[in-house]
């Protein structure tokens, strides 16, 4: 297993943890919960920054403000919808964006991919479709932020990978904290004061974050996108413990074989790739 996969998946661990902690505070304004999560991290980087004379503006402005942007878009849409649907049901279908962020690498960066890994995409994308017809749980309005959720996170994928030798990897992070902070701050007529416990998740949701945009961040510097966007779907396996006994939430059958789906054709994704490389 390569550094980069061990990166993604402590990722995919720290994400599902701040992901429950969003659904926590579902009470809030989903651009507050934004901003909490950025705030949390961005007191924390920009000093190390600052200290360690690590460029804040950086050279590429464009790509940079593009994936903070996007990065903004995908996390709002889908704090809106994971507020009104299961944590593993959001999280599963939000992580289409691997397929969207294979076509663009393929697109955009040259990146080659397979037919197997597209067969595999198939299958995954096969599981989604199978978790939305036969889980009344989740609405058409969740499903379409979702789905540009997971659009968003494809280009964020690319934009990452693109950059990575650009870039410091703190400075891309940094530009998705100030992008989040300050869309954020556009919906401030809508916060609220957070009270008591509240507070827990207010700040557990930026430390959780901090720690998997880090070590997501370093993934994508490490290994090329198709190979590493397949293991966000661990993020599944953690949100659906946290779901069962956090919020008591539970599958049926088929819906649980959707998810099995979309395991079953990113990790396959992977296997496919690494045959290519022994050949």
């Amino acid at each position: 297993m390569s550094q980069g996969i061990r990166f993604i998946l402590f990722a995919t661990l720290a994400f599902a943890v701040m992901n429950a902690m969003a659904k926590e505070l579902s009470n809030f304004h989903p651009l507050q919960v934004v901003f909490f999560r950025a705030m949390g991290t961005w007191i924390f980087i920009f000093p190390y920054m600052l200290v360690n004379r690590v460029s804040i503006k950086g050279t590429h402005i464009k790509p940079l403000l593009a994936r903070g942007i996007l990065g903004v878009l995908s996390l709002a849409c889908f704090f809106v919808a994971v507020q009104r649907i299961p944590l593993g049901s959001a999280i599963s279908i939000r992580y289409l964006g691997p397929i969207f962020g294979a076509f663009l690498a393929y697109y955009y960066l040259k990146e080659k991919v397979n037919l197997m890994q597209w067969l595999s995409f198939a299958i995954a994308f096969s599981g989604v479709i199978l978790l939305k017809g036969f889980d009344i749980r989740i609405d058409f309005l969740s499903l379409g932020l979702l789905m540009i959720s997971a659009i968003f996170v494809g280009g964020v994928f690319v934009l990452i990978r693109y950059l990575s030798d650009k870039e410091h990897y703190l400075t891309i992070i940094n530009y998705f904290m100030m992008s989040s902070l300050v869309l954020s701050l556009c919906f401030i007529e809508y916060w609220r004061m957070p009270l008591n416990y509240e507070w827990f998740a207010v700040c557990g949701i930026g430390t959780t974050g901090l720690i998997g945009q880090i070590y997501m961040t370093r993934a994508f510097l490490t290994e090329e996108t198709s190979v590493l966007a397949p293991f966000k779907y661990m993020e599944l396996i953690y949100a659906m413990i946290m779901g069962y006994f956090i919020f008591g939430e539970s599958y049926e059958l088929i819906p649980m074989l959707g998810i099995i789906l979309i395991m079953g054709g990113m990790l396959s994704n992977v296997w496919a790739k690494e045959k290519v490389k022994t050949v």
